[in-house]
């Protein structure tokens, strides 16, 4: 893999913004703790520093070592770098006079500056700060002012080291995207080489150095990145890899048999595993959601173990592991306060033996799309929504019955084919029903009844480490909400989930 750009994260809630848009240049970049990087930086051709929600005066504000970069690297300092730049190094940073947040307007740019090449004066920035820069650093040269930040971006004399009060990766800013790229390609000459056509190309002979002639599984959920770690895995070591697909009882309607005949025109060995009953019963009388997870979590590997040991000699395990899932795992201070557990990210219990492959483990949900158009798989099953790996477990908020399962399997079903007839699906990054622990009383044929509640959910995202709730068309709802309703026996009421993300998370549960 090309390591070309380092983002060093101090915990600011726009950093993977940030890897966003340096890969939306075709440039490779990673992310790691500001205090946990890697030693060897022969491999990287620039470096970037994050905002931060500390300020640089306080006394546990993050206070990274920068020997191995400043000077002898490009380096581009954001918001709290910024910050961090001028007031260890002959500046001075003090609290605003007033909050700077929100948007501003360039209204000085340095002229014949490669960093603002293209990007016109009274450019549209976001700031985000309570602090300021009073004073620039030793050598510090004063590139652009807004008219409430006098020291809105700067250069140090003598190096390729720039800074900016302001968040180019948001889309409040409106060149910032051209800064960056006069950063990365004019100033630090990174390669704009990261193109699906490329990954796929690397990927393969990586995986093909790395596994040999071993034997691979992987266990299929019918998702996209899991079909598209199949695809490139298969692509590499062809016969070597077995494919497994579990049914634990809590997939949407048919999908176990739906899923099982759409891999059977894509060359690859895969054998379905119905487990339903296995896992119904290992949640029973659970209500907690990481409870969940974590039993079927450990059902799963106990099923999947079985299957392994059925192929002979089998030394991989595949999964499609992709880039959201090992940031949400990992924070500035280590392990992150535990939103969700992700149920592909972390190790394998000691008696699998099994050593870990992830082919997908650096790219983000749309990269993995454009990856899997690359490799020729289809446009249907590309642009399939997310589904959760534990199922409907955690859209059904409370304790796990069949009847349960059922009912929120029938609303599911009516839901997503009504995206689907009108027209609507592919407008929407993810949708489901959420079964609510909760009854209401309805009428229904001059009949009073006491019947369970449904939330429908439906968001936009590039990538879900955002997320926006969709203005779905109220006579779709309508239409929707009375065949919930009259079709599915057990619901009498339907509602419509507005939140975002932040704060709401995309699932429930």
């Amino acid at each position: 893999m090309q390591h070309n750009v380092l983002i060093l994260d101090f915990g600011s809630q726009y950093t993977q913004l940030i890897a966003r848009r340096v890969r939306e240049l075709n440039i490779f970049c990673e992310i790691f703790p500001f205090n946990h990087f890697p030693n060897d930086l022969s491999s990287y051709k620039a470096v970037i520093l994050s905002g931060s929600p500390y300020s640089v005066r306080a006394e546990d504000a993050p206070h990274p070592d920068l020997s191995q970069i400043r000077g002898k690297m490009p380096l581009l300092a954001v918001c709290y770098g910024a910050q961090y730049l001028a007031h260890f190094n002959g500046g001075e940073v003090a609290p605003s006079n007033i909050r700077e947040y929100g948007r501003a307007n360039l209204s000085f740019i340095k002229d014949d500056e490669a960093f603002f090449e293209e990007v016109a004066l009274n450019s549209q920035v976001w700031m985000s700060h309570s602090d300021t820069i009073k004073q620039m650093p030793t050598n510090g040269v004063l590139l652009a002012s807004t008219k409430d930040v006098a020291n809105a971006a700067y250069r140090i004399e003598g190096e390729k080291t720039f800074a900016i009060q302001f968040h180019p990766e948001v889309y409040h800013s409106t060149d910032g995207k051209q800064i960056l790229e006069n950063f990365l390609v004019k100033i630090a000459e990174v390669p704009q080489n990261f193109t699906p056509n490329a990954f796929v190309e690397d990927c393969v002979k990586e995986l093909q150095e790395k596994v040999g002639n071993d034997k691979v599984v992987l266990g299929l959920s019918g998702g996209v990145d899991s079909t598209v770690a199949a695809v490139l895995l298969h692509k590499a070591i062809g016969k070597n890899l077995y494919c497994i697909f579990v049914n634990n009882g809590l997939l949407r309607k048919n999908e176990f048999e739906n899923v099982l005949h759409q891999y059977k025109d894509m060359g690859l060995n895969v054998k379905g595993v119905d487990a339903s009953e296995r896992f119904l019963s290992a949640l029973e009388g659970i209500e907690d959601p990481e409870a969940k997870r974590k039993a079927i979590g450990r059902v799963f590997i106990e099923v999947f173990d079985d299957e392994a040991h059925r192929i002979e000699e089998v030394k991989w395990l595949a999964q499609g592991t992709i880039y959201p899932d090992v940031i949400e795992s990992v924070s500035v201070k280590g392990p992150s306060a535990t939103i969700k557990s992700h149920h592909n990210v972390g190790g394998l219990p000691d008696f699998m033996k099994l050593q870990i492959v992830e082919p997908l483990r650096m790219l983000f949900k749309d990269e993995v799309r454009r990856v899997g158009k690359t490799l020729g798989i289809d446009d249907e099953l590309l642009g399939r929504h997310p589904f959760p790996g534990p199922g409907l477990s955690i859209r059904i908020l409370g304790a796990i019955t069949p009847e349960k399962v059922r009912i929120l399997q029938e609303v599911d079903a009516v839901f997503i084919n009504g995206l689907k007839e009108h027209g609507l699906y592919d407008k929407v990054w993810q949708a489901g029903a959420i079964l609510l622990p909760v009854n209401s009383v309805g009428v229904m044929g001059d009949e009073r009844t006491y019947e369970k509640v449904v939330a429908l959910r439906a968001v936009e995202s590039t990538d879900g480490m955002t997320a926006d709730w969709v203005h779905l068309p109220y006579e779709f709802l309508m239409k929707i909400s009375n065949e919930i309703i009259n079709k599915v026996k057990g619901v009498n009421r339907v509602v419509y989930d507005i939140s975002s993300k932040p704060p709401a998370t995309i699932e429930w549960e």
